[in-house]
Order: structure tokens, then C-alpha cells, then sequence
């Protein structure tokens, strides 16, 4: 397909409670936007329709798909086939691909003619090296149910590595080693050297790796089971306290980091523990990352945590000094108003560190546009 005018991409990305529009221009400009409640999942069509039809032109929809599984490990066009392998993934994230799939078909209700792209978040994950993606599990267990980390927030860090790059004036992407920090209610790393991610820390699920709002992150497999068989915790209560109850929620009593910096400024004992021990998982899984690519060049913060979170973004660093990392403080203190990017790296320090502005709709235009061979930024 191609278009005879830069085209407007609208941008469905399907929250827990809501469902955010919005319509970017050629420039990626924000043209159009409408963040709707979707308390059950599912925002309401008439509201949807409302909105919609408030945007003006649209020549292409983008949709945030969390799960691709082995079958799509790259945008694809959205056909009646797309969908029902979509809906056959839903077993693999229960809690997430249902949503989007409501979106989808919503919003393909308004724009019945309007071609669509399925984005994933898994995608950018698919050239993670066997040694990194593999579980030590019996091989017919992998096989049969295709156990593998698949890794997740790919749309933001790969979004994200590429901005680092471009902040850095680097002239190609060959050799550049890049630590995603998307730290947000959910959160994770992504190791990224010459612009494709070779490790993460979420794995077959979203409930892997660092400690987030309310998920646990990681945690001794031998725990839940013990959990299970001698303290006699159903599975659905285990799930539901490993995905809603735990985190910082678990840790400090609440799930948002600026009421935990401010109780543990203040001395709360829950709070200050909260606070080191999501610490402790982030600084060592940064570590990690740099490992798994021999070296680092640049570290990178976003999302909501990583974006207004100075002092977490400073404790971090402080650890990671063996590493080349260092910032300056004054840099690093909230400035500039929210969608900025900007350095935060001291002068002279071996590892560039940066802010970037999470723009997931961003990277979604992007696919959508080269899936369809659609004018835009370049």
C-alpha cells in the first residue's frame, strides 16, 4: 500500500483501566488524542466511536499487542487469520491480550476500511540468543508448551535505544551497547548492542525480574511451591498476590514510588526497605544487562519511574560506578517539562546516561509505516 499524502497513524494502546488514542502526523506529532476509561478491559464503543470520529483523517491504526508468541516476531497486517492466532495466544498473557483485542475490534467497528497493524511486545525480544532465552527445563517440557523468556516492553525499549543512539550523535548503530531501564507500575531491563536486544529481564511472563508497583518480579520457584504444598495457597491466590499484592504494594505498603521515597525520606522502616530492595534487583540486573554484551556505552531511564524519579535514578548510579557510570546531580534533578529527553551522564564519564521520554506510539507509527510502505518521518 502506499499513500499519496503523509500519513496519520492512530495509535491504539490498551491499558489495565484505559484506552489511549492518539494520531500522530507524518513528524510524529501528536494531532489527535483521547485517553478513555476501560474499567473491565474494554472502553465504551460509543465512546470510542465518539473519539474517533473526532480525529479527522486516519490513513493506517497501529495496535499495541503485548503477546506475539513465536508466531509474529514482527508487525504484521491484521487480517481475520491474525486474529484468531491472536486470540490463540491469550493463554500466555490472560491478563493483557484480551484488551487489546477488545481495542481491535472496536476500533476496527469505527474504521472498517482502514488497514491495521498488529505491534508487539515481544517482538524486539525475538534475537535474544538461545543461551539467554532458554530455561533449564526438561526439553520435551520446552517444546511441547514453547517455555522460553519472550521478554516484554519491547515497543518502549526498542523505542528507546534508538533515541539513546540518536542523543548520542552515534553515526551507526554497529557495536553500541545500550541498558533500557523501563521502570514504570510494571518494569524491565533490555540489553541492547547494535540496536537488537540480546537479553531481558521479564521472561515467560511479565511477572519476571525486577521488583515493580505491584508484581513481585523474581522469586524462588522452590517458595511458591512450598507456598503451595505445605501452607495450602491456591494457585489463584498465589497468582493474584504475585500480580497484585506484591512489588513495592508488598514491600512499603503502597504502590506508588513517590509516597515510598517520601515515607523512607522520612524514616518509615517499609518504606526505606521498599526502596533498597527495588534497589538492589535494578542495580544488579543492570549489571546483568552489561554483562550479557561484554561492556556498556549508555544507560537509559524511562517510563513513569525512570522519567521523575531522580533519587532512584541516583541511587542506581551510585552503585554502578565499577561500570563507567556516573552522573551529574545537577543534571539529574527533575528539569525541562514531561516528554523531554535529556542527559544526565557527568562530563567525562565513560557510560552516557540519558532520560527518554517513553513514546511507545512513537516506535508503533514507525512499524505501521513500514509494514504499509507509508510516507512519514523517515
Amino acid at each position: 500500500m502506499k499513500a499519496t499524502a503523509p500519513a496519520r497513524v492512530l495509535v491504539v494502546n490498551a491499558g489495565s483501566s484505559s484506552l489511549k488514542l492518539r494520531v500522530l502526523t507524518a513528524h510524529d506529532e501528536v494531532a489527535a488524542a483521547a485517553d478513555l476509561a476501560a474499567p473491565r478491559g474494554a472502553a465504551d464503543s460509543a465512546s470510542i466511536r465518539a473519539a474517533v470520529g473526532s480525529f479527522g483523517r486516519v490513513d493506517a491504526v497501529g495496535h499495541r499487542i503485548v503477546h506475539g508468541g513465536t508466531l509474529y516476531t514482527s508487525p504484521v497486517l491484521v487480517t481475520g487469520e491474525v486474529r484468531q492466532r491472536l486470540e490463540s495466544l491469550t493463554d500466555l498473557a490472560p491478563l493483557h491480550q484480551p484488551k487489546s483485542l477488545a481495542a481491535m475490534d472496536a476500533v476496527q467497528a469505527v474504521l472498517p476500511g482502514t488497514p491495521a497493524v498488529a505491534c508487539f511486545d515481544t517482538a524486539f525480544h525475538a534475537t535474544i540468543g538461545e543461551a539467554a532465552a532458554t530455561f533449564a527445563l526438561p526439553a520435551e517440557w520446552r517444546k511441547r508448551w514453547t517455555l522460553r523468556r519472550y521478554g516484554f516492553h519491547g515497543l518502549s525499549h526498542a523505542y528507546a535505544s534508538r533515541r539513546a543512539a540518536q542523543l548520542t550523535g552515534a553515526a551507526t548503530l554497529d557495536g553500541l551497547r545500550v541498558v533500557t531501564c523501563h521502570l514504570g507500575a510494571g518494569a524491565s531491563l533490555a540489553a541492547v548492542r547494535s540496536g537488537r536486544s540480546v537479553d531481558t529481564t521479564m521472561g515467560f511472563t511479565p511477572l519476571d525480574g525486577l521488583v515493580m508497583a505491584t508484581r513481585s518480579g523474581s522469586v524462588d520457584p522452590g517458595l511458591v511451591l512450598w507456598l503451595e504444598e505445605h501452607a495450602h495457597t491456591p494457585s489463584a491466590e498465589l497468582a493474584a498476590t504475585l500480580e497484585y499484592r506484591s512489588g513495592l504494594a508488598g514491600l512499603a505498603g503502597t504502590d506508588d514510588m513517590r509516597e515510598v521515597l517520601a515515607r523512607a525520606a522520612a524514616g518509615d522502616p517499609r518504606a526505606v526497605l521498599g526502596r533498597d530492595v527495588y534497589l538492589h534487583r535494578l542495580r544488579a540486573s543492570i549489571a546483568a544487562m552489561a554483562a550479557a554484551m561484554e561492556g556498556l556505552d549508555v544507560l537509559v531511564f524511562t517510563g513513569g519511574v525512570g522519567e521523575n524519579a531522580a533519587e532512584i535514578r541516583s541511587r542506581a548510579a551510585a552503585g554502578l560506578g565499577f561500570l563507567g557510570v556516573r552522573l551529574d546531580e545537577a543534571r539529574n534533578a527533575p528539569a525541562g517539562k514531561p516528554g523531554d529527553d535529556w542527559e544526565i551522564g557527568a562530563d567525562g564519564a565513560p557510560v552516557r546516561a540519558f532520560v527518554i521520554a517513553a513514546r511507545e506510539d512513537k516506535q508503533i507509527a514507525a512499524e505501521v509505516r513500514s509494514v504499509l510502505g507509508l510516507r512519514g518521518a523517515g
